[in-house]
């Protein structure tokens, strides 16, 4: 999707962020994946990423100042897969704690209801990416004990008895304390449904990619989180590429369902793309893609991204930051996951 198709769409905040990445772009002297491989190749890779590394630190304090100067103590953060969440909301904490703020977060994965309670998809599996898969009311009631300055008990969900549990810890928010929440559905009014809109700070994280393969062409977001995801899963979670390939169609369409239309509630969009990252990505990619069986389902996507990627000339990962957050596919990264 390019920004005419966005702007078509009435998606006016996600035209925004591409139109200030496109200004980055400019603003480092790149266009086009040639430009992108010119700078390697000439040696000038490292400097860089040190403009684009330092570029996006920027756009991660000007979240943290939103925060501060809207007086909200609850952030809800959303964005599709591997789009860098987790990442973000580590560095947007450190931002906050550097302008004298007390970041505080709790797991939505602790607020899953019983197992006997889940709702079923159309294939009788557990569903456990729909709105109904969450304890709604336990989550609004402690929620506003927190910000009211109340001690709560959190729940812990323990995914092999498919039970909600007691006896987690517990937290009390002082007035300098901000909570952070990272889930899905968080720009979704429906989990939230107890408190009041402008006592909530919403951000969207993606990887708004606006590098182009040439004069015409754009590199895919979702190819580029595609990728991303790859690398991941094998490096963590010891999937093959053939794998992720596989469960991705179904990974999209809850994104679809449960991300996208609510993307336009946030308060602001972080931009989790970095220019130079495909060309980082590439040495891991292209191993796992090339193991992909010809005679296989997901060989022709596998294909078509291995001959995306190959456009890139490679950049190694010794060069990348372990503050990056191309450190969260990578590997090597100086926070705690």
């Amino acid at each position: 999707m390019n920004v005419a198709e966005i702007s078509k769409a009435g998606q006016e905040k996600l035209k925004a962020c591409f139109l200030e990445d496109q200004h980055l772009m400019k603003v480092v002297g790149l266009r086009t994946v040639t430009d992108l491989n010119r700078a390697i190749l000439a040696g000038h890779i490292t400097e860089l990423i040190n403009v684009v590394e330092a570029l996006q630190e920027r756009k991660v304090a000007s979240v943290a100042d939103s925060i501060k100067a809207g007086g909200q103590r609850l952030v809800l953060l959303a964005g599709p897969s591997s789009s860098g969440k987790t990442t973000s909301s580590k560095r947007i904490a450190i931002q906050l704690a550097a302008i004298g703020l007390r970041p505080r977060t709790i797991s939505m994965d602790d607020y899953f209801v019983d197992r006997v309670r889940t709702p079923k998809d159309e294939n009788g599996e557990y569903d456990y990416e729909c709105l109904q898969a969450l304890d709604v009311p336990l989550f609004n009631k402690q929620l506003l004990a927190l910000m009211g300055g109340d001690e709560v008990e959190l729940p812990v969900y323990d995914f092999k008895s498919g039970k909600s549990m007691r006896g987690g810890k517990k937290m009390r928010m002082d007035k300098n304390d901000v909570l952070i929440v990272e889930g899905i559905h968080a720009l979704n009014p429906d989990l939230t449904p107890e408190i009041e809109r402008e006592r909530k700070f919403q951000l969207y994280v993606s990887a708004l990619t606006t590098i182009q393969l040439d004069d015409k062409r754009y590199v895919s977001t979702t190819d580029n989180r595609l990728v991303r995801r790859i690398v991941r899963d094998h490096k963590y979670r010891n999937y093959s590429a053939q794998d992720t390939i596989r469960r991705w169609p179904s990974v999209r369409a809850g994104e679809e369902k449960w991300i996208f239309p609510f993307q336009e509630n946030c308060d602001m969009m972080l931009n989790s793309a970095l220019i130079y990252e495909l060309a980082v990505l590439r040495n891991h990619v292209l191993p796992m893609l090339e193991e992909v069986p010809e005679d296989s389902p997901e060989y022709a996507e596998a294909d078509r991204i291995h001959d995306l990627v190959s456009f890139f000339q490679p950049i190694t990962d010794r060069q990348i930051p372990y503050t990056s957050l191309l450190r969260e596919f990578l590997g090597g990264s100086s926070f705690h996951y």
